[in-house]
């Protein structure tokens, strides 16, 4: 069997033309925030440029942990260069402080599930510390 690469998206059309996704799942966390997935189904969950726009994201971190096996990585990726009229208050009111951002999304795990993460940690990925777009990744275990 190959890998499996579930992905989960707003735009149909995108997802569609992920070559490596092996099963595509078209929904609007925002709106309900569960995961079309049954609980320990994955390895590794990622979240990718998105989290500046979700609206309760605490529902979906609990949701990620969920969908985990134990030891099971979470990985989320953002910038700070987002669309201003769709990404969240909290959000824009951190967008110029990247160690900010990181304690936002570290926050996320820190109050979800009891005993729920460990070893949460930050890294900036950005590939020049002045030229291009910075990008960030918080990344979790399950515990």
């Amino acid at each position: 069997a190959g890998t499996r690469v579930a992905v989960h998206g707003l735009n149909a059309q995108e997802l569609a033309a992920n070559g490596a996704a092996t099963e595509v799942a078209v929904g609007d966390l925002n709106k309900d925030p569960t995961l079309p997935y049954t609980d320990g189904e994955f390895d590794v969950v990622t979240n990718a440029a998105s989290i500046a726009y979700l609206t309760r994201p605490r529902e979906l971190f609990a949701e990620v942990h969920r969908v985990l096996k134990p030891g099971g990585l979470a990985l989320v990726s953002f910038s700070n260069r987002v669309f201003a009229e769709k990404a969240t208050a909290l959000w824009l009111s951190k967008i110029d402080e990247d160690v900010a951002l990181c304690s936002v999304v570290r926050a996320f795990f820190a109050f979800g599930p009891a005993g729920g993460w460990r070893n949460v940690s930050s890294v900036d990925l950005s590939p020049h510390p002045t030229e291009g777009d910075p990008l960030w990744m918080v990344t979790a275990v399950k515990a």
